[in-house]
């Protein structure tokens, strides 16, 4: 009884606040061995060949997301009417049906992360050096040209006629609008992300690592429900500068800034809240 008081009395203080922050509970008995932080520059990895085929997977998983994807956009866009086509929750299927096939395929491989927002909170959270980082991002992005390309060259009038699957602000919403749209959207599936590959729940739940792709693809459907109104959703800024650049109309380029800013911005948010918040909370307690 005596131990059972004290846990009342003392609650959530029952732990010290001396846990250095942004490090995750140290409890006795954790079933789970927290991996040791990514060195910020490794260049060892560059002799590695697992750190190229890591980054042709994600050149391969980004062209073809932005394949598949870019695609639906332009069915949709060539209907007569959304009752002709799969509509805006096609297109939001689309994304997030790819991401959850791609991730599946390449996580053992590179993480699967095919967007540069994922790879950059990764790499804020130490889980990433940023040799690979930078190495990520670009063939990403290298991944996204080519898909919307080879989209184009399947049908270029229907591609430039319709807009080219490129991001854009929504008529009737300003710039600061489509910012946080972004920002926020990309917060979502980051978090999801953490959350879906975290160490510690891969351990206590066993099914997690096996279910991993499945709540980031719904993420993505989600969201894409949410601001396909607004922006288009970026949310992945690899996707916005293939479509973009492949593209290429002036009007393609004068909000563009907001489909780096927002997801950066986003990412990082959702890297701060799971490694300060999130980790730093002991889910154990003494008996």
């Amino acid at each position: 009884m005596e131990g059972k008081e004290e846990d009342v009395n003392v609650g959530a203080n029952k732990f010290p606040e001396r846990q250095p922050i942004g490090t995750a509970a140290q409890t006795e008995g954790k079933d789970y061995k927290e991996p040791p932080p990514a060195p910020f520059f490794e260049p060892g990895e560059l002799k590695s060949w697992s750190f190229y085929r890591a980054g042709i997977a994600e050149f391969i998983a980004t062209f073809l997301f932005l394949y598949v994807t870019v695609l639906t956009v332009m069915g949709v866009k060539r209907a007569p009417n959304m009752c002709a086509s799969v509509g805006i929750q096609g297109i939001a299927w689309a994304f997030g049906g790819m991401i959850f096939a791609l991730v599946y395929c390449t996580a053992g491989i590179s993480g699967g992360h095919i967007n540069p927002a994922v790879t950059f909170g990764l790499f804020l959270a130490r889980k990433l050096s940023l040799t690979r980082t930078v190495f990520y991002i670009v063939m990403q992005c290298l991944g996204a040209m080519c898909g919307a390309g080879v989209v184009k060259g399947f049908q270029p009038w229907p591609y430039q006629s319709n807009g080219g699957g490129a991001n854009l602000v929504a008529h009737g919403y300003t710039k600061g609008s489509g910012l946080g749209a972004e920002i926020v959207g990309t917060f979502v599936l980051v978090y999801t992300v953490f959350s879906a590959t975290d160490a510690k729940r891969s351990a206590r739940d066993s099914h997690v690592p096996i279910l991993a792709p499945l709540p980031i693809g719904f993420a993505v459907f989600l969201v894409h429900l949410a601001t396909i109104p607004i922006t288009g959703t970026g949310i992945n800024p690899a996707r916005s500068l293939g479509a973009a650049i492949i593209y290429n109309k002036d009007h393609a380029w004068d909000d563009h800034w907001i489909f780096w800013v927002g997801p950066f911005i986003g990412a990082a948010l959702a890297a701060l809240y799971h490694q300060i918040v999130i980790r730093a909370i002991p889910f154990k307690s003494k008996t």
